[in-house]
């Protein structure tokens, strides 16, 4: 079947601001902060499968062009750059940071090597070159099947981590601590299947389990040299799994400036060659030291970027720009202060039926409160649901993250989800016992 043809629509000119071409925009609830920031110091010219919707304000034109064809998005970036002088090409999509480093060769623009990229996307080759270079990070071995999961686990010892080799946002991470779930635990994480992930030989990974906290640093690498932006304190919940469900960023983090962080990520981007661009890199701070989980090729998800700029005025639309222009990237300022986003989840699966927030509730210190759940939405707790079990969040300031954490917990309770059990969603019938309840669930579930 052919692709359908691009198809190109343009705005106007934006003045004397740089052209930069962002692929895909991505979940607007936690993106469109970022794409509101790119485009008030760039133009930019949007590449995605389909009409631009809430994008149209920021735009100064758009191409739908199939993201995951490289092929297409280059022979349209060749049309633009006819028309019009592009200067870099951004991407904060997981699944599209190869077709965007391919797009970004292909244009003589600013970027890592691809084959760098690829290292970072595949979990498996991240390791092996970390490995290569004795960048400290946990031990793993790729398996095909719950025997090899079996055997990976007895060779490496009990707790162990299986994981999808080609995942994030943690979606089907889970700790094993006995051979009787090992088998499940690799079911789970073979089973998932999102639209654009690469099926790599060997698609589960079996990890040696590290211990001590762990933490998320965005940073930016230009010419090899790397600057770190801001690091993020990960809270993870529903055990066995490692659900992400918020964030802490401290303007003045002494984790910036602590020598054996720096020399670790230092030789990870080496090891895997990245040496332009934005990567957003997750470490256990181990008994050992700091040992590295992941390394991606893009800006961090989940809100750490606008948590950061609350705080330390990090400013991620004019980093992700700089860095795709090839322009030096000035860190963030300090101050002692700290920023903090919990999400909230219900206490158990259901139907949405509202999202209440009483804003007059709100403590001081509460610099958003959002929804994030529609009514009719069904969530479901992971390992079902992930991420998109969440019905709204809240994102706070304070003098430390104790103080934030205080303020987070008051400001859930002023969100307020009324839902149904999904076995109550529907209109009852006539000879129904249990007619449909609503059920008011606070927020900040604690698990």
């Amino acid at each position: 079947m052919t692709a359908p043809a691009p198809t190109t629509t343009e705005a106007g000119n934006g003045g004397g601001l740089p052209l930069v071409v962002l692929v895909h925009s991505g979940y607007q609830l936690l993106r469109e902060y970022l794409l509101e920031q790119v485009a008030a110091c760039a133009r930019v010219w949007l590449f995605q499968g389909t009409e631009p919707t809430w994008e149209k304000p920021y735009l100064a034109g758009h191409t739908v062009v199939d993201p995951y064809d490289v092929t297409a998005m280059t022979a349209a970036a060749h049309d633009l750059t006819a028309r019009h002088r592009v200067q870099g090409v951004a991407c904060w999509n997981e699944l599209l940071v190869e077709q965007t480093a391919q797009l970004q060769a292909a244009l003589g623009l600013p970027g890592a090597d691809p084959q760098a990229v690829s290292r970072c996307r595949d979990k498996h080759l991240t390791r092996r070159f970390l490995a290569q270079a004795g960048v400290p990070q946990a031990t793993s071995l790729p398996v095909a099947s719950a025997a090899e999961a079996a055997a990976a686990a007895r060779h490496l010892g009990y707790p162990v981590v299986v994981k999808p080799r080609a995942l994030g946002a943690s979606v089907g991470v889970r700790r094993v601590d006995s051979p009787a779930h090992i088998a499940d635990a690799y079911t789970q994480a073979g089973a998932l299947n999102l639209e654009g992930v690469p099926d790599f030989g060997g698609s589960v990974l079996v990890e040696e389990y590290l211990d001590g906290e762990e933490i998320s640093v965005d940073a930016a690498v230009r010419d090899g040299r790397l600057t770190l932006l801001y690091v993020a304190h990960k809270t993870c919940a529903f055990p066995p799994y490692f659900e992400e469900v918020g964030h802490s960023v401290a303007a003045d983090d002494p984790l910036l400036d602590d020598a054996a962080l720096i020399d670790v990520l230092e030789r990870a981007h080496r090891a895997v060659g990245y040496d332009t661009g934005i990567t957003h890199t997750e470490l256990r701070l181990t008994s050992a030291g700091p040992k590295v989980v992941e390394i991606n090729a893009r800006l961090g998800g989940d809100l750490i970027p606008l948590v950061a700029d609350v705080v330390a005025g990090a400013g991620p639309g004019r980093l992700v720009v700089d860095v795709a222009c090839g322009r030096p990237v000035r860190a963030p300022g300090r101050r002692p202060a700290c920023a903090q986003v919990r999400f909230l989840y219900p206490e158990a699966d259901c139907v949405v039926t509202e999202v209440r927030i009483d804003r007059d509730a709100l403590p001081a210190g509460t610099v958003r409160a959002e929804p994030m759940a529609h009514p009719g939405q069904q969530l479901s707790l992971p390992p079902a649901g992930h991420v998109t079990s969440r019905y709204g969040y809240v994102l706070v300031t304070g003098p430390t993250a104790q103080h934030c954490r205080r303020t987070a917990q008051a400001a859930a309770r002023a969100v307020r989800l009324v839902a149904a059990r999904p076995d109550h969603a529907g209109p009852p019938g006539p000879d129904d016992p249990h007619p449909q309840q609503e059920q008011y669930v606070s927020g900040g579930q604690e698990s």
